[in-house]
């Protein structure tokens, strides 16, 4: 199972691809990082552009990776309202593109992430990201901090997932039928 975690930002949109690979007898399942990164807007360019660039991005991490769950951090406050727009508009494309690609789509709170990856929601970025570091067997804690956020935001859906708490989560699915219509089911 391919899960595609999303940090939104329109400056820095973190992104972290993490594969559930399934064990056999003895072999206990494993999880990998199959892609980490951030995609970078110029803030000097129009908004509008920086967004069609966030959207061609993500289109593409989601045709190459095909993920089963595209995960958002959902950000519930921000000091600066500008920042905190630009934050919402990234993160409603993500979940957008997700839908319309029939990807199941799921947000996480910041403290959900902590929780289930570092063990405490009030965790510091810098455990989050140690933890991020040691879940993925990597040689070290990921970098840049966008990137290793948005691995968190993967590995906790692999943990709501694991335990099977489908309610702990907010779900979304659009069917697109023919006509183009959406409809939905929560």
């Amino acid at each position: 199972m391919f899960v595609l975690g999303i940090d939104p930002g329109l400056s820095r949109c973190g992104y972290g691809v993490v594969e559930q690979i399934a064990g056999s007898g003895a072999q206990r399942a494993r999880t990998e990082a199959v892609a980490l990164g951030v995609i970078r807007t110029d803030p000097a360019e129009p908004h509008a552009v920086r967004l069609a660039t966030q959207m061609h991005e993500l289109q593409s991490l989601i045709s190459e990776f095909q993920p089963s769950v595209v995960a958002v951090e959902r950000v519930f406050f921000q000091a600066n309202a500008r920042t905190a727009i630009g934050v919402a508009q990234v993160a409603g494309l993500a979940m957008a593109l997700g839908a319309a690609a029939g990807v199941e789509v799921v947000e996480y709170t910041p403290t959900q992430v902590k929780q289930a990856v570092a063990g405490w929601g009030g965790a510091d970025k810098d455990q989050t990201k140690r933890m991020v570091g040691e879940l993925l067997a990597l040689p070290g804690p990921p970098e840049p901090a966008d990137a290793a956020d948005a691995a968190a935001v993967a590995l906790c859906h692999l943990s709501q997932a694991a335990w099977g708490s489908a309610g702990s989560h907010a779900r979304a699915r659009v069917l697109l039928p023919a006509s183009g219509a959406a409809t939905s089911s929560l």
